[in-house]
């Protein structure tokens, strides 16, 4: 039979897997990304093993960048001069086939069969393929590939080849490969910049089926090397030879596999790199984990993998009950989550993960604000590693502070490794919130952890000098009250404005957890030299932080005149001109009242101690008529924020649009890598959105409540050494205590001890609201019709 005649090409629906059925060349580029592999430190995006056909080939390495001049048509002062882009390493994915000859490549003859399983609880992609060769010759292919949880520079590939059309030659190729060809045809500055060659030869060996292969890059002067060896299983003789010179490292195995026979091959790749170590250092690391990984063996690396996920779902897990596919598509973003933040161990938490060159590989606040929440309660330690990456950057934070003429520290807004990369002032260096984005996930992690040791090495000093910074940048005026002028909040559709509401909250509660922390651990803040001045100081500004509000129209200005502006012309804006900062110019946007991504809406769910009830429901209906949602960020947050003021319709309707943001690719750019923070904001719409979950200072409340099309919603915490599980039907709350000493609670407001014996209480019924508005064409799809 022909793909035509199975069933629809596309995504099958099941819960614990993502498996797409059917051929579809033109979808290449965006599947590479959904079944891309990773633990933190290696990703792989989901391309063939024979190499072609391909959309975007893709091997990551954390941290692993060039550097590039960043041009300027008039230079500044304190401008960055270089970007950073993540290289595509040395790929040793690639095993090619020859069939009596005949290359196996499924843009000619015949796929019979053709389908491809991410499995969400093994961590392995699957691939069955049968193939009629153009000769006639009929194989079946089975691969399977892991990227190790728990050895983390290894890769490992099982590749099976079978006749079922009597005996056949096979010729094996297997590579390892640098330098590959990467064709890039945007414009878009999302995309990652080109690199030509970016890796030059250091060194090459080869013996029996071992090769290695050693490069640096040219600018930044990193080094990595990249080996595989392999074990074969093959009925009959075979033959095999091995080279490896510059950037081509082969393997060519030839034999003859008799009609009920099968070659596996099982190859194991891995990789190491570094700032300082020399080549030979690594080549030797390299060969030493290959080692490890062969006396391992696949069986054992899989048993591992499975066994490592299990734990991670124990915790993990969501379960829904009412919409099968969003239970997949919150599945998928977990996993993802996990691969991007696992084993990166004190480095960032790319955008994308290490799923596709989007953004350069860089990182941005979208770690410490979307992604770190859900590890803080699930997988603490991966918090913890990604929050230390911050702690380790500090002296590059402390330097650049100082170029602008601030204390403290000041954080880049997108980086690989710590310095400032981004060339658009307005959109980068003024976004001044990044540095209380990572003193918020400071204090969220101390406070669902009680992690006294981080805060001692790391935490507190985090908090201190972040406070800093807040004080240096701000000032109280004539009327007392403490401001912070000339910022951009997370609308990158305002820019350079005062007093931004979201910047302004989470700085004050920076300045207080800081004060907080130095009174809790005096000795570190002798060592950091607080005086009770200094914190008297930060307990002032905070006291008297400005937050504008509108007395007129009843809500929060997103910053200082916000509600003056002129409104968009939402109604004259063609779709197709949407995303609007590909169509128009940022003078234009920064002076309307239009939202790119949730900002005010969000310092409700992220500071909703600061806020009224009211003021939510007042504040939530007037952004939600200017949000165009130009991010896949603001979906989540609006999910959240629709959820607690009563819009149940519109909350799911969100929910789903931040779970299916790759899975449809709703943004159209999927292909350059998944989008790891709004994967992570499907966790934050169920939890904190359905779940109601708010944590202030390490004591848990819950407002839970479902959209009527959903029966059940169900999910764990971590808070302290307790696990906390949470069942939710349309009626009533059951709370659970897992593991752990008692803890107190709170209910829609009714406090209570959670304790050996479950507690099941009702959920009131909601308050009647207002319908609210989207920008004219900008509605969220309807869950039917997504």
């Amino acid at each position: 039979m022909s793909p035509e005649d199975t069933e629809e090409l596309g995504y099958e629906i099941a819960p614990w897997r993502l498996r797409w059925r059917g051929l579809d060349l033109d979808e290449l580029r965006n599947t590479e990304s959904t079944f891309a592999l990773s633990n933190g430190h290696i990703g792989i995006r989901g391309t063939f093993e024979e190499g072609e056909p391909r959309g975007l080939p893709g091997t990551y390495l954390n941290g692993f960048y060039e550097r590039r001049p960043l041009p300027y048509a008039e230079a500044g002062y304190g401008y960055p001069e270089d970007g950073q882009t993540v290289v595509n390493a040395t790929d040793g994915s690639i095993i090619r086939l020859l069939v009596d000859d005949e290359p196996l490549d499924m843009r000619y003859g015949n796929a019979l069969f053709h389908q491809r399983t991410l499995d969400f609880r093994a961590g392995t992609l699957t691939r069955v393929t049968e193939w009629d060769s153009p000769t006639g010759r009929r194989v079946r292919i089975t691969s399977q590939r892991l990227v190790s949880f728990t050895s983390r520079a290894v890769i490992a590939i099982r590749y099976e080849v079978e006749p079922l059309d009597g005996a056949v030659d096979l010729v094996v190729q297997s590579d390892l490969l640098a330098n590959e060809p990467i064709e890039s045809e945007s414009k878009d500055p999302r995309v990652a910049a080109a690199l030509d060659n970016p890796l030059v030869a250091d060194a090459a060996s080869a013996e029996g089926m071992r090769a290695m292969l050693a490069h640096h890059t040219r600018a930044s002067g990193l080094r990595m090397a990249a080996a595989m060896n392999h074990n074969l299983h093959v009925e009959g003789a075979e033959q095999h030879q091995i080279h490896a010179d510059g950037d081509l490292a082969r393997l060519t195995i030839a034999t003859n596999v008799p009609a009920d026979g099968k070659l596996q091959l099982t190859k194991y790749v891995a990789y190491g790199w570094s700032a300082q170590r020399s080549s030979p250092a690594l080549a030797a690391q390299v060969e030493a984990a290959l080692a490890q990984a062969i006396d391992t063996g696949w069986d054992v690396l899989a048993q591992r993998q499975r066994e490592f996920l299990d734990e991670f779902w124990s915790v993990a897990d969501v379960e829904i009950d009412g919409d099968a596919e969003l239970q997949q598509a919150v599945r998928f973003a977990l996993f993802h989550v996990i691969q991007a933040g696992a084993r990166g161990e004190t480095r960032a938490i790319p955008a994308k993960g290490l799923t596709g060159p989007g953004y350069d590989g860089h990182a941005f606040w979208d770690t410490e604000m979307f992604v770190l929440p859900l590890l803080t309660y699930t997988l603490p330690d991966a918090a913890r590693d990604a929050l230390m990456w911050r702690y380790r950057t500090l002296d590059k934070a402390r330097e650049r502070a100082r170029q602008l003429g601030q204390s403290g520290v000041m954080f880049p807004w997108r980086s690989i490794n710590g310095d400032e990369c981004s060339g658009y002032w307005p959109a980068g260096t003024a976004a001044f919130h990044v540095n209380a984005d990572v003193a918020n996930a400071t204090a969220r992690y101390l406070a669902a952890t009680g992690d006294e040791q981080f805060a001692q090495e790391a935490g507190i000093e985090i908090l201190v000098e972040t406070a800093r910074l807040w004080m240096s940048l701000g000032h109280h005026d004539a009327y007392g009250e403490f401001r912070i002028d000339g910022v951009t909040g997370p609308d990158e559709y305002s820019a350079i404005v005062d007093n931004n509401v979201y910047t302004n909250l989470l700085a004050q509660q920076n300045l207080l957890d800081a004060a907080a922390y130095c009174a809790l651990f005096p000795t570190s803040a002798r060592t950091l030299n607080v005086t009770e001045e200094e914190a008297a100081h930060w307990r002032g500004a905070a006291e008297h932080m400005r937050i504008p509000y509108d007395d007129a129209l009843g809500v929060h200005p997103q910053s200082d005149g916000f509600t003056h502006h002129a409104e968009w012309d939402f109604v004259g804006t063609p779709a197709e001109d949407y995303p609007l900062l590909l169509h128009y110019p940022y003078f234009d946007l920064y002076r309307k009242q239009v939202v790119k991504q949730a900002d005010l809406v969000l310092a409700m769910f992220i500071r909703g101690d600061a806020f009224t009830f009211e003021q939510k429901v007042a504040n939530f209906a007037y952004y939600e008529a200017l949000t165009v949602r130009d991010s896949s960020l603001s979906a989540c947050g609006q999910a959240v924020l629709a959820a607690e003021v009563g819009h149940m319709d519109l909350a799911y309707d969100y929910l789903a649009e931040t779970a299916f943001t790759d899975l449809h690719d709703l943004h159209d750019n999927v292909r350059n890598g998944l989008h790891i923070a709004s994967l992570a904001g499907t966790w934050m719409g169920c939890v904190a959105g359905f779940g109601g979950m708010r944590d202030y200072g390490g004591h848990l409340i819950f407002a839970p409540r479902l959209p009527p099309q959903l029966t059940r919603i169900s999910f764990n915490l971590c808070v302290r050494g307790r696990e906390v599980r949470v069942d939710i039907t349309s009626t009533e709350a059951t709370y659970h205590l897992r593991s752990g000493a008692p803890i107190p609670l709170t209910h829609h407001g009714e406090s209570f001890e959670l304790g050996a014996a479950p507690v099941r209480l009702p959920i009131p019924d909601l308050p009647p609201v207002a319908a609210v508005q989207q920008p004219f064409g900008r509605a969220p799809i309807s869950r039917g019709e997504l």
